[in-house]
């Protein structure tokens, strides 16, 4: 029985220096990109965001078409404008350890352009034409957003709703799967199995 506390006890040891450990790099960076506003020493908590500019232009996410979508989605503000935990909460939910379903719920955000809880066939033509990067036809995009709409809505009702949206990717496993994404850049692209 204390052996197995022991092993318990070191696990999470171990996690607790990860989170550290990991805690201090996102500082690291945070700091990085505005050495000016943001201090080494937090004790005093101070209420600091850098803005969104300065987040979309990281190289995570630079290239990326969702960058400011990305962005707005962390940012307790909604403008951007992230503070040091919406910044670490950013990269936890991008890390490949993030649940499945903690993905889902920030990718069907990123997805939902006009933020009414829906993704309705204006977010989709939005997201089809970020990822395609304009190249599709409007033909093309109203048939394709026909066609997700059609296969998707559980409800009739022309939009999807979370549920509808977690069970689309349910159905395609890869959906929210961007392992090898941020080495290239492209988190949210991969996300994108639709």
């Amino acid at each position: 029985c204390g052996s197995n506390n022991l092993v318990s006890f070191e696990r999470a040891l171990d996690k607790f220096e990860c989170n550290c450990m990991m805690g201090c790099l996102l500082h690291g960076r945070y700091h990085e990109m505005a050495p000016n506003i943001v201090p080494m020493d937090y004790t005093k908590d101070p209420d600091v965001k850098l803005p969104i500019q300065l987040i979309i232009n990281m190289p995570e996410l630079k290239e990326n078409p969702f960058k400011e979508r990305i962005v707005e989605a962390f940012s307790e503000d909604g403008d951007g404008n992230l503070s040091f935990n919406d910044f670490v909460d950013m990269f936890s939910v991008l890390s490949e350890m993030a649940p499945r379903e903690l993905k889902a719920i920030y990718a069907f955000k990123i997805y939902d352009f006009n933020t009414d809880n829906f993704i309705c066939k204006s977010d989709l033509e939005k997201t089809l034409n970020k990822l395609t990067r304009e190249e599709l036809t409007a033909e093309e995009i109203t048939l394709v957003c026909e066609k997700v709409i059609e296969e998707a809505d559980m409800d009739g009702d022309g939009k999807l709703a979370f549920a509808d949206f977690e069970n689309m990717i349910s159905k395609a496993p890869d959906f929210l799967r961007y392992k090898n994404c941020l080495k290239n850049y492209q988190m949210l692209t991969c996300w994108s199995n639709i």
